[in-house]
């Protein structure tokens, strides 16, 4: 008889769960109070304003009813997300969606690091007189700046999950400082109601399809991080609905800021440019000055927190020996590393863009098959003990389910047929489609693999 080897899965008890309410909604504000956030806004406005609106705010309901999805299973089973995946993906399949969540991690922790970096760049710059980025010579500002970042990121993320809720609220706290004040210096620039209408030049123009799949891998990034913090809240209702509306209530309002400081810029100075909607560009232009690009790398934190977390859990499930602080250690090497892409490959928009159409990619069938394996097939029930064991009821076939990889594999080549497709690029877009055609066929498929085993 085959020995049977347990790989010990850590979950969470009830008295061990200190989450407040606050801390959570802190949290998933932070999470989305970003340079990441801000510069979405931004590119938004090539919607133009009342479209950039609509799909903020529906794409990015909808995409967080998956995070209060996957934070219920956080708090119900009390381990991470990429943990939970080993219950629909097998014990080594979950080993995919785990690599999968340390490189969009990985790849969102680059791109904040990049823009905040550009903001130590125009410090370096004010005080010191170094070139900026995009200027003759401006790489030794940025290269400084991401050193400086990494170095910050390290910090932030010391103690685990404490560390974590210490600086978001600090953050959470400067950020709103920091909107308010950028809010006041847009509307001496210009009126709300010439940002409402504000015509996008016909060259610039986005599909109403694209910005829904824009806004949709931006924001589904987040959903396969949420049991990462709810399985520490010992309160049902603060696992499904603070991160709901805190994520939400982020994302709508920073990306607001970024749309309506963008397209302010745009009408000042008569130009749109899709590049300058990052916020140490917008800073700069509106004349806010060094302490405003002080409190944009300090901010950049909040959201590398929760990103660097999530992806040094992700590193965990796959390394179930290596411990979590020396995960976070690993991840903030390889994004430090990462975040030096964009000086090579062109512009950072264009880098950006490519990244968010990986995200959408691999992240929709990837939730769409927890949350249907969770909530349909298991009832809403996991057996824990059984997590991490070799031949146990999450085995499957080798300790793969087949039935996950097909879909998976399958949802990804849909994603890619179709996305750019008039059909879906210029109405509802491509990401919630593939997300429900992937339920469904995980949802078929195990009603097979289930026939063929009884």
């Amino acid at each position: 008889m085959e020995e049977q080897q347990h790989t010990h899965i850590f979950s969470i008890p009830m008295k061990s769960r200190k989450t407040t309410r606050w801390d959570m909604f802190a949290t998933w504000v932070g999470a989305n109070a970003n340079n990441g956030t801000w510069f979405v806004g931004g590119v938004l406005a090539a919607c133009g304003f009342a479209l950039a609106m609509k799909v903020l705010v529906l794409s990015s309901a909808l995409s967080y009813v998956f995070l209060s999805l996957i934070g219920y299973i956080g708090y119900k089973t009390g381990v991470s997300t990429m943990t939970i995946s080993r219950a629909s993906f097998g014990e080594r399949g979950s080993y995919l969606p785990s690599l999968v969540n340390i490189t969009q991690f990985i790849g969102w922790t680059a791109a904040n690091t990049f823009i905040a970096a550009q903001s130590v760049s125009i410090l370096f710059h004010d005080l010191l007189g170094w070139p900026a980025w995009g200027k003759h010579g401006g790489y030794l500002g940025l290269v400084v700046g991401i050193l400086i970042m990494s170095v910050l990121h390290i910090i932030s993320v010391s103690s685990g999950s404490r560390s974590v809720q210490l600086i978001e609220r600090l953050g959470i706290i400067l950020v709103l400082v920091f909107v308010v004040w950028e809010s006041i210096a847009v509307f001496r620039t210009v009126s709300l109601g010439q940002i409402v209408h504000w015509r996008v030049p016909v060259h610039a123009k986005m599909a109403t399809g694209a910005a829904i799949d824009y806004v949709a891998a931006f924001n589904l990034a987040w959903v396969t991080a949420g049991a990462d913090f709810t399985r520490f809240t010992a309160k049902r209702d603060n696992a499904i609905y603070t991160p709901f509306f805190g994520a939400l209530f982020g994302v709508v309002w920073f990306a607001f800021i970024g749309l309506i400081s963008t397209i302010s810029i745009a009408i000042s100075t008569g130009v749109y440019d899709a590049n300058n909607s990052d916020p140490s560009t917008i800073a700069s232009k509106l004349g806010l000055g060094v302490v405003a690009l002080l409190v944009i790398i300090l901010t950049s934190m909040t959201a590398n927190a929760v990103n660097l977390m999530a992806a040094g859990s992700a590193l965990s499930n796959i390394f179930t020996k290596l411990r979590l602080k020396y995960s976070l250690w690993i991840v903030v090497l390889l994004a430090t590393i990462v975040t030096f892409i964009p000086m090579f490959v062109g512009s950072f928009l264009t880098t950006f863009e490519s990244f968010l159409d990986y995200v959408g990619m691999v992240l929709g069938p990837t939730i769409a098959i927890i949350c249907t394996d969770f909530y349909i097939r298991a009832h809403r029930h996991y057996d824990i003990s059984e997590l991490g064991k070799v031949n146990g009821k999450y085995w499957y076939h080798g300790g793969i389910n087949w039935a996950a990889m097909i879909t998976f594999i399958l949802g990804v080549a849909f994603f890619v047929g179709v996305h750019q497709q008039p059909l879906f690029a210029d109405t509802v877009g491509a990401t919630f489609v593939d997300m429900a055609l992937s339920g469904l066929l995980y949802y078929v498929l195990m009603l097979f693999a289930d026939r063929k085993e009884a």
